[in-house]
């Protein structure tokens, strides 16, 4: 059976992350991860185990020739690179209406189409920090929410977990409902490295950031919005004029930890704009579009190396789990 170019770079993709896998690993953190998220939201054919609910759109995105200076990636020519964008609720539930608190943080996934065919995935959310460093902490608090519903003993095990993990209301504490999926920020919380023609190194962290300004709602104001609001706003906005945003790198200082999600880095750090994003339209069916898209954090163009910290390839393990059940 013979697949088209982009099919046969997703099961490349695929194998890729089903090698790092391995049968030997299976049960392990990623596969209990996504089975803790089934359990908690349910199984919905077709459908992520999280961040079910999106709206997928398309544009280009331009690098800032600066930028080769921190990194030879072929992000950094100045020529505009294809992107498809898929925005996205928290949550496996793909009917949460758009407002609820739970449906934060939202997300913003980015397949950036390279000039050698190859994709770049860079995977971000409204968060500015990881609740937890590791897939083991991340499953046990999926599973602690889980198991403390109403009725559950005092002090429950969520509450147990949250006493030992201040990181979790750390992170939880900064969310809020955005107006439009256009006038939100978006952090990658995992440390990656620029490597430039010279091999220097240089650990950082992406932001995306809306050229328009953040706009987030009281949670009154977002209760009374329509359930698919932000799902409908961005298709119907792209109609009227692009939404850009800059791509924004912050550069780590020596000794900042790349290992920790949960840790912010110190204000001060240098921020460099390296490209600008822009959408300038919905794809046609956004609901086939997505069930086809697989973004890996791992996928990554020479010049941008993960970092050292573990969440990096746990997510992408936990993906690949996700996108193969879901396509079954």
């Amino acid at each position: 059976m013979s697949f088209p170019p982009a099919r046969q770079s997703l099961l490349a993709a695929l194998s890729v992350a089903a090698l790092a896998i391995g049968p030997a690993r299976a049960q392990e953190a990623p596969e209990q991860i996504v089975n803790a998220m089934n359990k908690l939201w349910g199984s919905h054919a077709g459908f992520r185990a999280n961040h079910a609910k999106g709206v997928v759109v398309e544009g280009s995105f331009t690098g800032a020739k600066q930028a080769a200076s921190l990194s030879k990636a072929p992000l950094f020519t100045g020529a505009a690179i294809p992107i498809t964008v898929r925005f996205s609720d928290a949550t496996g539930i793909p009917t949460l209406p758009d407002g609820e608190a739970n449906a934060n943080p939202h997300g913003m996934a980015i397949k950036f189409h390279m000039p050698d065919a190859s994709e770049f995935d860079m995977v971000t959310n409204s968060l500015k920090t990881f609740p937890v460093a590791t897939a083991e902490d991340f499953r046990d608090l999926l599973i602690a929410i889980s198991v403390s519903g109403p009725g559950s003993a005092k002090p429950t095990k969520l509450e147990q977990f949250v006493a030992a993990h201040p990181s979790v209301p750390r992170a939880s504490g900064t969310l809020a409902t955005p107006s439009s999926f256009a006038r939100e920020t978006y952090n990658g919380v995992n440390a990656f490295v620029f490597v430039n023609a010279a091999g220097t190194r240089q650990p950082f962290r992406f932001r995306i950031d809306p050229v328009a300004g953040t706009d987030h709602l009281t949670p009154a104001d977002a209760a009374r919005q329509a359930p698919d609001f932000l799902m409908s706003e961005l298709p119907a906005r792209l109609g009227r004029e692009p939404v850009v945003f800059r791509l924004m790198a912050q550069l780590a200082n020596p000794g900042d930890p790349t290992k920790d999600a949960t840790i912010a880095w110190p204000a001060d750090r240098k921020l460099v704009e390296i490209g600008t994003i822009t959408l300038t339209k919905a794809v046609a069916d956004s609901a086939d579009a997505q069930k086809k898209l697989l973004f890996l954090p791992t996928n990554l163009p020479t010049g941008i190396e993960p970092s050292d910290d573990p969440l990096i390839d746990a997510r992408t393990q936990a993906y690949a789990i996700s996108f193969t059940r879901r396509s079954q």
